[in-house]
């Protein structure tokens, strides 16, 4: 019914959707036909399940195919729906299946024993008792519960941040910065304001799923940036700038999700002179900065904010649960994010960030971030050493942060090794839901702080001798 070739650029994903939705119109494939089922599909033409699955998945959200529970995929009727649409006509791209898989996946099996893959540190790793403190603290002088707070956040919380980024050479004053619920918020404001349908977008490559899935669904196109151990590959980085003529370029240059890498200052600055000759916005997503002790240069600081949007937040180091975030930028641009930010949903929530302001001016707010990133550094020279001892090997040991982005030879597909990993009561990182044109990879994104665990290794050392075996 259909023929992929490997030897083509074009991932067997687009192959599969392109050549299905080519016999649909066609009329090959008559509506209400029942498609072969994923694994079917799979054997039949020689690729993983899961490519299978994304194909469906957008042709699914396409409009091309329903699902119907228990009884598999079928071309869609006119009377389900309206007719597909017509090749060419203006539309954003699908949603991915990965990105949708992965944080619904997250959600789901918060309560699994083990989370190497997880997004967040565990409880007694947090500022539990600030957080407690500051919430009596509230308590007793009564929250203002009538009303909403201020558009740009709360002022004092605000005043704050200014004053902590100007230890970091950022040079602002409260009125550069607009408070939001968690960086997500943050991100998406930028998005919205900045982008329109069809427009190039660099990201990160491998990338946060979230902002991949985010900026798909804004219809954006997205470029991904090779990442390297010291930030990027600026050769592909600068064709690609060529070729493309983004309007932003959303990264992290420090702590990178998924790999940690760490981006040096001689590549923030060709990244600044590329952003001034082509004209594009940088937007630094610097979320993972209150867990790296070491005084470095970023974007904002070395631009000022001219090019550069700067988002930061507290849910990493405080509570995952405590939603606050910010976001900093040139005036002009500034007014708009506040703008979008009320018409989505008002204001963000002022007894959130009175509880944060609480934590970050109590005594022993700074005790707190040097003890985490002493811990952290401690798990990463773990757990690093027990990833090589059984034959990983590591993209990047920067000994700060949560991550660790590592594959092994005898484990070439961790979406698989993640299913089987769930069946045993472990939430994996696998690597292509961090893949900008997801792929079958070896990759595995692994949080040092959940990595104590035993049965995890063993596990880990059992899959490796029975890919030894499959490999003989």
């Amino acid at each position: 019914m259909l023929t992929l070739r490997t030897d083509l650029q074009t991932p067997l994903v687009s192959q599969i959707v392109d050549g299905l939705r080519g016999l649909i119109a066609g009329q090959v494939i008559k509506p209400g036909s029942k498609l072969p089922s994923i694994r079917a599909f799979a054997a039949a033409h020689g690729v993983s399940v899961f490519t299978v699955v994304e194909a469906y998945d957008r042709l699914v959200a396409q409009g091309w195919l329903v699902s119907r529970a228990n009884a598999g995929f079928f071309v869609k009727r006119r009377d389900e729906g309206g007719a597909p649409a017509v090749a060419g006509q203006a539309q954003r791209e699908a949603p991915r299946f990965d990105a949708r898989w992965y944080l619904k996946q997250i959600f789901e099996n918060r309560n699994l024993p083990m989370k190497p893959g997880c997004g967040w540190l565990p409880h007694d790793w947090l500022f539990g008792d600030a957080v407690r403190r500051s919430l009596r603290q509230l308590s007793t002088d009564g929250p203002e519960l009538d009303g909403y707070g201020l558009p740009s956040g709360h002022m004092a919380l605000r005043m704050m941040i200014a004053e902590s980024l100007a230890e970091h050479q950022i040079t602002v004053d409260a009125d550069q910065v607009l408070l939001t619920h968690g960086s997500s918020q943050a991100l998406d404001l930028v998005a919205r304001c900045l982008l329109k349908p069809g427009d190039a977008v660099l990201v990160d490559d491998p990338a946060y799923p979230n902002l991949l899935y985010m900026l798909r669904f804004a219809g954006a196109q997205l470029i991904g940036v090779p990442r390297t151990p010291t930030g990027y590959d600026l050769p592909a980085l600068e064709a690609l700038v060529q070729q493309h003529k983004p309007k932003a370029f959303f990264t992290q240059p420090r702590l990178q999700s998924p790999t940690c890498s760490l981006a040096s200052v001689a590549h923030l600055h060709r990244l600044l002179q590329l952003a001034e000759q082509h004209d594009f916005v940088l937007v630094e997503n610097d979320l993972y900065a209150d867990m790296d002790g070491t005084s470095r240069s970023s974007l904002a600081s070395l631009d000022q904010l001219r090019r550069v949007v700067y988002i930061g937040s507290y849910s990493k180091t405080i509570s995952p649960n405590l939603r606050v975030g910010y976001l900093l930028a040139r005036p002009d641009m500034l007014g708009e994010f506040v703008q979008l930010k009320m018409v989505a949903g008002l204001t963000s929530s002022d007894i959130a960030e009175r509880v944060t302001f609480g934590v970050i001016t109590d005594g022993r707010w700074r005790k707190h971030l040097k003890s985490l990133r002493d811990r952290l550094g401690e798990a990463h020279r773990q757990v690093g050493r027990r990833l090589d001892s059984l034959g990983f090997e590591l993209f990047h040991e920067p000994e700060a942060g949560m991550y660790l982005w590592a594959r092994h030879p005898d484990l070439p597909d961790s979406a698989e090794l993640s299913k089987e990993a769930t069946a045993a009561g472990i939430m994996l990182g696998p690597g292509q839901l961090f893949l900008v044109e997801p792929r079958p990879t070896g990759w595995l994104r692994f949080n040092v702080a959940f990595c104590q665990d035993e049965r995890l290794w063993q596990f880990l050392a059992q899959r490796i001798e029975l890919g030894r075996q499959v490999a003989q």
